[in-house]
């Protein structure tokens, strides 16, 4: 099982469709801003499954929420947009709530700097910034054998 994260696309859908045409993801994960993209990508990228928060850009009414936890496979996922969390100064404060929810992976963006890094058993991934300046990243899940694999990628 493979999922793409995406965030902080800002209007721009070109890279997220190159990755997923490049990774063939089985699910689609937007961390925010713009969360209307992920509208358009759903039109250009018919049966993908894509599920979304919102962002500091994205408006609060009739909007996904600003987070929510998954499972992939029996792995739980913690996915926000990172800005009430001040990741901007750091990510402690963001690891310490993920570590509190007994969540494996917490996903975020805000800052359009990719990270993947693991504290122990705890994912940390940002995927950077879906928006193209100055390049699309992107990050990805997988599973193999029962393990959680995370890294970050570049559209070329």
């Amino acid at each position: 099982m493979k999922w793409l994260v995406f965030s902080d696309s800002h209007g721009y859908i070109d890279g997220m469709r190159r990755a997923i045409e490049l990774e063939k993801p089985d699910r689609v994960l937007h961390l925010g801003d713009v969360v209307r993209d992920g509208v358009k990508l759903l039109s250009a990228c018919p049966g993908l499954e894509l599920e979304q928060v919102r962002g500091n850009c994205d408006p609060v009414d009739n909007g996904p929420p600003e987070e929510r936890e998954l499972f992939f496979g029996l792995h739980r996922v913690w996915m926000l947009h990172g800005h009430t969390y001040w990741v901007k100064s750091g990510i402690n404060l963001l690891a310490d709530e993920a570590r509190t929810r007994g969540v494996e992976v917490a996903l975020f963006g805000h800052t359009h700097k990719p990270l993947c890094t693991r504290q122990g058993a705890l994912w940390i991934m940002n995927p950077g910034t879906a928006g193209g300046r100055p390049t699309v990243t992107y990050g990805v899940i997988e599973e193999r054998e029962g393990e959680l694999y995370c890294r970050t990628a570049v559209v070329e």
